[in-house]
């Protein structure tokens, strides 16, 4: 069974920096393409970065330069470090995993991210 277990949200003034972490377990996770996406309320889930099993990395061109997608395959582990975080940044940010193996995705319960004075 593949869980996603996150970390590292909450409060933080605007300009300031979080990390956020999913760990997950299960296996084959070096052939798991990894994701973060993000929903503030009253809006649709957005793609905010991803990471593929190689290393490969896209972002959403509002976090271009202000964000950063890792993995640390030994660890099972993927981090968003987030920089410059901006009013327009908050909301429920999700883990998401896509199997390469299982051909499935899974999701994390979601951290969440405010950016406040």
């Amino acid at each position: 069974q593949v869980q996603l277990v996150e970390s590292g949200g909450g409060l933080v003034q605007p300009g300031g920096s979080l990390r956020l972490s999913c760990a997950a377990s299960g296996r084959h996770f070096n052939f798991w393409a990894m994701g973060w996406y993000r929903q503030a309320p009253g809006q649709q889930r957005e793609l905010v970065a991803t990471i593929t099993s190689r290393g490969s990395t896209n972002y959403a061109d509002s976090v271009k330069g202000r964000f950063t997608i890792s993995r640390n395959n030994a660890q099972d582990t993927v981090y968003l470090q987030m920089d410059s975080l901006k009013p327009a940044d908050p909301g429920v940010y999700y883990c998401h995993a896509h199997s390469l193996v299982e051909l499935a995705d899974y999701w994390g319960q979601g951290p969440q991210v405010t950016v406040s004075l």
